[in-house]
């Protein structure tokens, strides 16, 4: 690679660093809360809430930040979300060892801690398009390694949550998202910079008209609505899924933390594997077919503790099913970019993430009433049914042709 080449590749490969930094932080967190509530008393009722208290700020973020960070600008609110999700979830250890946190003061920090989150998120991603460009890579295999970092985080965070809680307690290992948060934030503001002229100044209307122009134009799109619609619903079942029951199942028959998170981390390595691999022939292959295929696949994981499995069996339907993972968020992410303009993807792609996250607070509660009603094996195998269904509907065709590759590139 020349000088200039690696010149324009350094603004992505920092974008990608900061993103796995973020996202670890959250892995750390969501892992660490359900048993920080076991830990104190709490029960299934309790952690449902906890993980209600975790996503539902996803909805309120996504709505409200995009039009805010296409202000801002994308750079800027990115480092500004991991600055202020850090020093809020960092109060949680700060207060529970000072004995100031009751079960209500958790809840709200949390909420807190993940009101910033989507916001961030959406800032990278907007990003992507014109640091992909400026090194000379195509959309779907920097998508591809945008995920990548994600399952990356999984892979890492999810073990290291999982020792720090076995080992320490869940609030010590919560100074683990605040020290993650704060190197990505001085990562995006030392390396990350956008070609000139790469996005469009803001409009000047005013915030609420761009809101209301992101809006329309999610309203107007029908295969934006699709995605959010089949999104919304998988993402409410693997908040139930992963929030509430995984936790659970883990408690009841696992033995505790330690195996949960060799088992989430099988799944981020998978998923990883199947990101990047996917993301190197994405843009040779059709997209609605392999979409469907694997995202039902993904979601048969739900059948292993339904079936009753252990640590080994969990494990490698956790590996088959992360593989099949991998091929989803590149298809979506290239669809997305193709579809949007520039001047709208902070706020169009705000409100498609908080569409797809609307349904997960109550999915994070429904999972802990299900379980204390019908027991956790029984709601896992609700959720496998009803998963499946849902994702092989892709195939019937009608405007989901729409996630074909369109003849121009994303801008």
């Amino acid at each position: 690679m020349s000088a200039r080449e690696r010149s324009g590749s350094l603004p992505l490969r920092a974008l990608l660093t900061s993103h796995a930094l973020s996202r670890t932080g959250n892995v750390v967190t969501v892992f660490a809360i359900p048993f920080a509530v076991l830990g104190s008393g709490g029960g299934a009722i309790e952690v449902g809430l906890a993980a209600a208290a975790s996503t539902a700020p996803v909805v309120i973020g996504g709505t409200l930040g995009g039009a805010l960070i296409d202000r801002l600008g994308y750079v800027r609110a990115s480092v500004l979300a991991d600055i202020m999700s850090g020093a809020t979830l960092a109060l949680i250890p700060l207060l529970a060892a000072a004995q100031l946190l009751p079960f209500p003061a958790l809840l709200a920090l949390v909420f807190l801690g993940g009101l910033f989150d989507t916001p961030g998120e959406t800032s990278r991603r907007v990003l992507l398009p014109p640091l992909s460009r400026s090194a000379g890579i195509p959309i779907e295999r920097s998508i591809g390694f945008l995920d990548g970092t994600s399952r990356l985080s999984s892979l890492l965070g999810a073990p290291l949550a999982g020792i720090l809680v076995a080992a320490v307690g869940p609030h010590p290992a919560l100074f683990v998202t605040a020290g993650t948060f704060a190197i990505s934030a001085a990562l995006t503001a030392a390396a990350v910079r956008l070609p000139r002229g790469a996005i469009p100044a803001p409009s000047g209307n005013g915030y609420w008209r761009d809101l209301g122009e992101g809006f329309r134009f999610v309203a107007k799109d029908p295969l934006l609505v699709r995605i959010i619609t089949l999104v919304v619903v998988t993402n409410a079942l693997d908040a139930a899924r992963s929030g509430t029951l995984m936790p659970l199942y883990a408690a009841e028959e696992l033995g505790g933390s330690a195996p949960l998170g060799l088992i989430v981390g099988a799944f981020g390595a998978a998923a990883l594997v199947g990101t990047i691999g996917f993301g190197y022939v994405a843009h040779r292959l059709p997209r609605r077919v392999p979409f469907a295929l694997c995202f039902t696949v993904a979601g048969a994981f739900a059948f292993a503790p339904a079936l009753g499995f252990h640590t080994p069996g969990m494990i490698a339907a956790a590996v088959v099913s992360g593989l099949a993972a991998g091929a989803i968020n590149p298809i979506l992410g290239a669809a997305q970019f193709e579809r949007v303009p520039t001047e709208l993807r902070g706020r169009v792609l705000g409100l498609v993430t908080a569409g797809a996250w609307a349904g997960m607070p109550l999915g994070g509660f429904l999972g802990g009433l299900g379980a204390d009603v019908l027991g956790t094996r029984a709601t896992f195998a609700v959720i496998g049914v009803i998963y499946v269904v849902l994702t092989l509907t892709p195939l019937l065709g009608g405007p989901w042709r729409l996630m074909e590759r369109a003849a121009a590139e994303p801008r």
